[in-house]
């Protein structure tokens, strides 16, 4: 499978407002869809929370679901004076 396929569908209801947000973004950053659109939202966003793609070689023994740079407690959002 080449790197341009995508075997794994996600569907996702959105409100009007949602959508809008959306297409206001997709139209202003010149995206070709709402489906590249909602990729690069998503990209971003993981990547603003510390969320990386997984090394390919690495085996599911070496991580979790999602591999984050962060070990638990010290991501941007923990405060230590909150209780857990």
């Amino acid at each position: 499978m080449s790197d341009l396929e995508r075997a794994e569908r996600l569907q996702i209801m959105l409100s009007a407002e949602e959508l809008v947000a959306v297409e206001n973004f997709r139209f202003e950053k010149r995206m070709p869809s709402r489906a590249a659109a909602v990729r690069e939202l998503l990209r971003r966003g993981l990547a603003a929370e510390g969320f990386t793609l997984a090394d390919p070689s690495a085996k599911s023994q070496d991580y979790g679901v999602v591999r984050s740079g962060a070990r638990p407690g010290q991501g941007r959002n923990s405060r230590k004076d909150e209780p857990t």
